[in-house]
């Protein structure tokens, strides 16, 4: 018995020793103060927003940067503050980057998109593109997920606000949404409902509590979110137009006393989850791999886990996820990004006043 223990601890051992041969941790930079996502910038630069209202252009040979200069004041308070920061596709040619962050007052504050052209370490010409309206009274729940797509658009995840979760029910109500616009701001004439008329044009789909992760598969043109539950009910979504994702009408998570939210977990005209977690696992940060670095990820998706302190890497076959483990659990951190980099690396940032950006390079 006690050889058979020994044998099965071995081979245990072995099968972690081989796992974590797949890679290497590299730290990029340290001392972030709330990294809450990383850009990359054709020069192997990086762009790091940090909650608490500054950007940083991270140098690739020192891990060293000043914040950028000529950014908006946000609301920093409770979850508000800076949020994502994209590269226009075209960014050789036109040097724009784009910002989400949390604005206005404790009365009256909501999600805003700003863009402006990246010079050196300043940005001109700032402009806001697109509010988020009705503004709400609650720190809580922004979304601020921003994504190009292939066609150019760009798209943006809203929260429902906390307090206002019957928003993200209402089509015309641009809380608990995912909105896609032009890059100026516009509205694409093939949003769902441009034509119909039955919500609001830059709504994308609806039903969302507070979506924090976004990504376009490169290979398949997929688009994916996830997205916090309240106790439980965390979930993964395919994502396409027009659609209603359920909440607070649809939910497998209950309110954090305890109490129903609702009781139904699927109902007609509900979209239903690819997956989902009960207990919460506090999704944060999305990437489908597709890369030469780790050809054994490829098309995996890693989700960030940020009450679990790792990644979650899962893999999706034929509209389900048949798979998932854990990655990357020894840094014991909380993850707020996970990225695919233009060479094929992974990067992570952790999530504290010490937030490091890290590459995850093949061993």
């Amino acid at each position: 018995m006690r050889i058979g223990c020994l044998i099965f601890g071995l081979f245990l051992a072995t099968l972690l020793d081989t796992a974590k041969a797949e890679y290497a941790l590299q730290i990029v930079a340290e001392d972030l103060d709330f990294p809450w996502s990383v850009a990359f910038l054709p020069d192997r630069n990086y762009l790091v927003a940090m909650r608490t209202g500054e950007v940083r252009r991270i140098s690739t040979a020192d891990g060293t940067g000043p914040p950028l200069k000529g950014l908006p004041e946000s609301y920093v308070l409770g979850q508000g503050g800076y949020f994502d920061i994209a590269v226009d596709p075209d960014f050789t040619n036109n040097q724009f980057v784009y910002l989400a962050l949390a604005h206005g007052t404790p009365q009256l504050n909501g999600t805003r998109v700003v863009k402006g052209r990246l010079v050196g370490s300043s940005v001109k010409n700032m402009q806001i593109i697109f509010d988020v309206t009705p503004q709400k009274d609650t720190p809580l729940h922004y979304g601020g997920k921003l994504l190009f797509l292939r066609d150019g658009t760009l798209m943006l995840t809203t929260g429902d606000g906390f307090e206002y979760r019957e928003a993200a029910q209402d089509p015309f109500n641009l809380m608990g949404k995912i909105i896609r616009i032009n890059s100026d701001g516009s509205i694409p004439p093939d949003n769902p409902f441009v034509i119909s008329q039955n919500g609001h044009p830059a709504v994308w789909s609806y039903g969302h509590r507070n979506p924090q992760g976004l990504a376009q598969d490169s290979a398949t043109g997929k688009i994916l979110m996830h997205e916090h539950g309240a106790k439980g009910g965390d979930e993964l979504n395919l994502v396409k137009p027009g659609l209603n994702y359920g909440w607070p009408a649809v939910t497998r998570g209950v309110n954090y006393s305890g109490a129903y939210i609702s009781p139904l977990r699927s109902a007609p005209g509900i979209e239903d989850p690819l997956h989902f977690w009960v207990p919460s696992i506090a999704p944060s940060g999305l990437t489908i791999y597709r890369g030469e670095a780790f050809p054994q990820w490829d098309g995996r998706l890693l989700v960030g886990a940020l009450v679990n302190k790792e990644v979650r890497k899962l893999t999706l076959q034929d509209g389900k996820i048949i798979d998932e483990s854990v990655l990357f659990a020894e840094l014991g951190e909380r993850i707020r990004d996970v990225r695919s980099g233009p060479n094929g690396f992974v990067y992570l940032l952790t999530d504290s006043d010490k937030g490091k950006l890290i590459r995850v390079v093949p061993e």
